[in-house]
């Protein structure tokens, strides 16, 4: 996450935020974070329209944070608000994460049944037969979750 956008989401300025992570760079190793050069800054602003115009035009280069980078935040920035943001985050990058385990689980099938096909020389409808077994399968396994608080049966 570019700086900005974390300033933004922690109600500070982007100047105090960097500040903060200057005085506690032992902090944040290479892998937690680092520091766009020129070059690459004009290419994320000609790819992304949506950053703020004060942004594009900054005298440096924004820093990017990882997952752990904005985890340490919390140690560096202080206040309510700081502890709150970082858990919304951090909770975040764990559905991104989860999603992407579900993509990769479902191509590693996928991968499994075209092989499959391959070897037996059989015709495409037998790939929608196998779609539709781990749509049902993954369907089951949504319903088989306890539901929590009230909530009519008539309803659902």
């Amino acid at each position: 996450m570019l700086d900005s956008d974390l300033a933004i989401l922690y109600q500070v300025e982007t100047r105090a935020l960097k500040q903060a992570v200057k005085r506690n760079m032992s902090r944040f190793p290479k892998d937690f974070m680092f520091q766009l050069t020129k070059l690459e800054w004009r290419e994320v602003i000609t790819i992304c329209d949506n950053l703020a115009p004060n942004a594009k035009y900054g005298a440096s280069t924004p820093f990017v944070f990882t997952e752990q980078g904005v985890a340490m935040l919390s140690s560096v920035l202080s206040g309510e608000r700081a502890i709150q943001v970082n858990i919304q985050i951090i909770r975040i990058f764990t559905r991104l994460r989860l999603m992407l385990s579900d993509n990769t689980e479902i191509r590693l099938e996928l991968a499994k049944i075209k092989s499959e096909l391959d070897n037996q020389g059989k015709n495409i409808t037998v790939v929608f037969n196998y779609l539709d077994e781990l749509l049902e399968q993954k369907e089951r396994m949504k319903s088989g979750r306890r539901r929590i608080g009230f909530m009519p049966d008539n309803l659902e």
